[in-house]
């Protein structure tokens, strides 16, 4: 019973002949017969493009074309592509901070974007894309679920197609492969090839040293010869290494003696700023009634002598190198009003030696604070209002520099030279002056060959500009060869306005003071005619000696003076400069032995301006001095 239900199965599972095999079999005879007319058609065109392959084609040529040889038609010609930017900019500058200056970068960023646009490509590990992959998966799992009802509402018949279909599906071909997750970032892949640069090989022969053959017999007396000479050489290099062992010995000596110095002078610096206060308080003691006379004495005498003053002689100042010099100009410092500077030279033109420039303070009477000696001699020095540190000189020479106390090597920071427009004759007066419109610093200087000259510092530079040249007359004298020639004046002092910048004052060899402009330079604005010989605005001249100090009140009396004090004596010495403390009541007078000597002034000689008149303002001042002017007589012309 077994066997035969066994065979009963196995029949009626094998296929029979069912309207759904008939209609397989039909769709499978149409196919076939489209496939091999489809091939057919195929062949009829490709018959077709051999046939106009085989053809002979023939070559249109442009009756402008060229004709060229063979030689210029194999010639090949290679153009090569680079990526580099024709845009890019080859002198960018960035900031060292290994060598703390600029320098240019070689390197030059090639890329030239032209189109960029942001994506949201996603990394397959990170949690956006395992978010977004659960999310899909739940769809999927979602749409199985749907399928799975939809098959459970169809009928039987239904599923029983859908399970043949699947199962030809999975006879007919492979498993289809999972879907991919579609990629949210549109992007074109290209690639480039780079520029390799060809390898070369080259090579070179040089020529072969030279030979030479030599031969010679060797004898006793030529071996004996030969090692005497090898003595004395070996001799003599005992002796160079005996030598440089000496000298190394003294270079070590002394480098040892300048580290010692150097030590010393460490210690000296700590010990310099202390040293000067005791050296000041020894001062103080030794000189301590002077000291109290210049802070508190009043001469009581002045009471019964009114207008008349007197003046009390206080400290003596000098130093020991500039003894023999002439002392050619003083100068108070703006900031420090204890400090003045003392130029040193000689008004002996045919004794000129070097020059000098000391500066001494009020706290210490022995022994001046800096000291610069220069080559020529110094005539005249001005400090600069805003930077004290800075000091303009001239000299005897012509030529004009600028110092720095501040410098301790006592160089000139700048200085002029025949090549940057020094002057020819001595320099008699330099003026610092405000800055220009560069905020550079500048100065004037005047000088005995008729030129006013500004000079402007200009980084490590000095330039000079040309202000106004003096000259005698307008009227030029032939020379040479019908030369014009115009005889120029000597310039000794000037002074500028105080609040009109561009105006200035000038006074001459010849005795006249003119009236000048910075900003007219072809003549003078007006010309005034002085009776006595006009060397300095500050103090006045006596004819044969100079050896007393005048004191005069222009709004007292014009014509004598209230005091008259004897300061060095007649015959020995003259003084040569003065000039007054714009904080202190006290005047300092140079002579021509290089002493500078300070005096104070009485309570008549420094009485106040009156409140009414001072309450007036500068306008009052120049009315009166337009008044005081007017007593001056006009030059006389010459016929």
């Amino acid at each position: 019973m077994k066997k035969g239900t066994t065979k009963q199965v196995k029949a009626d599972k094998k296929p029979g002949v069912t309207p759904s095999n008939v209609a397989m079999k039909s769709t499978s005879k149409t196919t076939t017969t489209k496939i091999k007319r489809k091939d057919e058609d195929d062949m009829t065109q490709m018959g077709d493009d051999m046939d106009e392959w085989m053809q002979p084609k023939q070559l249109i040529k442009p009756d402008d074309q060229l004709e060229l040889t063979e030689a210029e038609l194999k010639e090949e010609f290679t153009r090569i592509l680079t990526a580099n930017n024709p845009h890019a900019p080859s002198n960018i500058v960035r900031y060292s901070f290994k060598e703390r200056c600029y320098k240019q970068t070689s390197s030059v960023d090639q890329l030239a974007i032209h189109f960029a646009l942001d994506g949201n490509m996603l990394h397959k590990d990170s949690d956006e894309a395992r978010r977004q992959r659960t999310r899909q998966g739940m769809a999927d799992a979602e749409a199985d679920a749907e399928e799975d009802d939809e098959k459970e509402n169809k009928p039987d018949d239904e599923k029983e197609k859908t399970d043949e279909e699947k199962g030809q599906a999975e006879s007919s071909g492979p498993p289809k492969k999972e879907q991919k997750l579609t990629n949210q970032f549109n992007y074109s892949e290209r690639a480039s090839q780079t520029y390799n640069n060809p390898y070369r090989d080259r090579g070179t022969a040089t020529e072969p040293p030279p030979r030479a053959n030599f031969s010679s017999t060797a004898n006793q007396w030529e071996i004996y010869d030969a090692y005497v000479e090898d003595l004395q050489r070996q001799e003599k290099i005992k002796e160079k290494e005996t030598r440089k062992a000496q000298t190394l010995k003294k270079e070590d000596d002394k480098k040892k003696k300048l580290t010692q110095m150097e030590i010393q002078g460490d210690d000296i610096t700590r010990i310099g700023k202390p040293a000067k206060i005791v050296e000041r308080m020894v001062n103080q003691n030794t000189f301590d009634d002077i000291a109290q006379d210049f802070k508190y004495w009043e001469d009581p005498s002045d009471e019964f002598r009114d207008p008349n003053g007197t003046l009390l002689p206080l400290w003596k100042f000098s130093y020991e190198k500039a003894r023999k010099l002439a002392v050619t100009s003083l100068c108070w410092n703006p900031k420090y009003q204890d400090l003045f500077a003392v130029s040193f030279g000689s008004y002996d033109f045919l004794k000129q030696t070097h020059g000098m420039v000391c500066m001494n303070t009020l706290k210490n009477p022995t022994y001046p604070e800096f000291t610069f000696q220069t080559e020529s001699g110094v005539m005249c020095l001005d400090i600069h209002p805003d930077h004290p540190h800075m000091i303009a000189l001239g000299h005897y020479d012509g030529s004009v520099a600028v110092y720095s106390v501040s410098d301790k090597v006592g160089k000139a920071l700048y200085r002029s030279t025949a090549k940057t427009g020094k002057h020819t004759d001595p320099v008699w007066q330099v003026k610092w002056q405000k800055d220009d419109l560069d905020n550079n610093l500048n100065f004037f200087s005047v000088s005995s060959d008729g030129r006013i000259v500004q000079w402007t510092i200009v980084k490590s530079e000095l330039l000079f500009t040309d202000i106004i040249t003096l000259k005698l007359s307008t009227e030029t004298n032939e020379g040479p060869e019908g030369t014009q020639l115009s005889s120029l004046g000597c310039g000794t002092a000037f002074d500028f306005h105080k609040t009109i910048d561009y105006l200035f004052l000038v006074g001459t060899e010849e005795g006249k003071i003119h009236k000048c402009s910075k900003t007219y330079s072809s003549q003078f604005l007006e010309t005034f005619d002085v009776s006595f010989l006009f060397f300095s605005f500050y103090f006045h001249c006596n004819d044969v000696t100079i050896f007393q100090v005048h004191v005069y009140d222009l709004n007292v009396n014009k014509y004598e003076p209230l005091c008259e004090q004897s300061v060095v004596a007649k015959k020995k010495s003259k003084l040569t400069h003065l000039t007054f403390n714009p904080a202190h009541p006290i005047v300092i007078v140079g002579d021509d032995r290089g002493y500078v000597t300070s005096l104070k002034l009485s309570p008549n000689l420094r009485k106040a301006t009156h409140p009414k008149e001072k309450a007036k303002g500068p306008e009052n001042e120049i009315a009166k001095m337009d008044k005081l002017l007017s007593l001056v007589r006009e030059p006389v012309e010459k016929k």
